[in-house]
């Protein structure tokens, strides 16, 4: 029997055959649902508009921003992570687009990188980001960009660096939802599962943290953002690179001086 955040999840999206391409899995799979996976959650919420919470209230609260009971610094890492999951994960829905509308940036490089993020969505309509999404990530046969930690360390898809993941994965607790048919060194995936361990939805320690974003984000997720920000197949999206890119930068100095 399908729980109630599903349900609310399928009727936003006006069917499960709707939602499937939203979240990123088979249509078959998407109507074999009972819940949502924990993969899927964040996805979930940009694509229909239906909290973390109201889909998964036993993995997600529901976080007051005056009463957040992690470290103000990790939750804003958390939501950055879960931003750039949902961005590559799927094309953005209209309610996320307008939620990033609403961004107001300061006169830091992040903050301006924020103000732009807002002005593309501004431009942009759901029907031309789904476009760029598909010439950019999926394509006739193949995208522009390859947003796999194998590819762009290796050259092939299902390489060493995805075994090394799915060990590091292991390790943490932390396991694949079984209608993801992604490969995990996704970049999404690697994003959502950055912004469970800082958000504290995933635990582990500040080292196990930076160990992970050494070993699995640092080495090529930046390049896929600047890649992202020079791909001819780029307009809403070049902002989002350069959002990503940024972020990363402040991420790894950040890690650099935690020791």
């Amino acid at each position: 029997m399908r729980d109630a955040g599903l349900c609310d999840a399928i009727d936003a999206a006006a069917g499960a055959v709707q939602l499937a391409p939203k979240i990123g899995v088979a249509q078959p799979s998407a109507s074999n649902l009972n819940r949502v996976p924990d993969q899927r959650v964040i996805a979930i919420e940009a694509a229909t508009g239906v909290s973390c919470h109201q889909v998964r209230s036993d993995r997600y609260s529901e976080l007051a921003v005056e009463d957040d009971p992690i470290d103000p610094v990790d939750a804003a890492r958390a939501r950055e992570y879960a931003l750039l999951a949902a961005l590559l994960s799927c094309a953005p829905s209209d309610v996320l687009l307008g939620e990033i509308r609403e961004l107001r940036g300061d006169a830091t490089p992040l903050g301006r990188a924020h103000a732009a993020l807002a002005e593309a969505a501004s431009d942009v309509m759901t029907g031309g980001a789904e476009r760029e999404y598909f010439d950019l990530f999926v394509g006739l046969g193949r995208g522009e960009l390859l947003p796999y930690a194998s590819y762009y360390l290796t050259g092939f898809l299902n390489e060493r660096p995805l075994a090394r993941l799915r060990e590091d994965l292991a390790s943490l607790g932390i396991e694949r939802a079984e209608s993801n048919f992604e490969p995990e060194d996704h970049a999404a995936t690697l994003c959502e599962i950055m912004a469970g361990l800082a958000s504290g939805r995933f635990p582990a320690s500040p080292a196990a943290q930076r160990a992970f974003f050494e070993k699995h984000i640092a080495p090529w997720v930046g390049r896929l953002f600047a890649d992202m920000e020079n791909a001819a197949s780029a307009k809403f999206y070049r902002s989002v690179g350069q959002l990503g890119r940024l972020f990363l930068e402040i991420e790894a100095e950040a890690f650099t001086f935690a020791n």
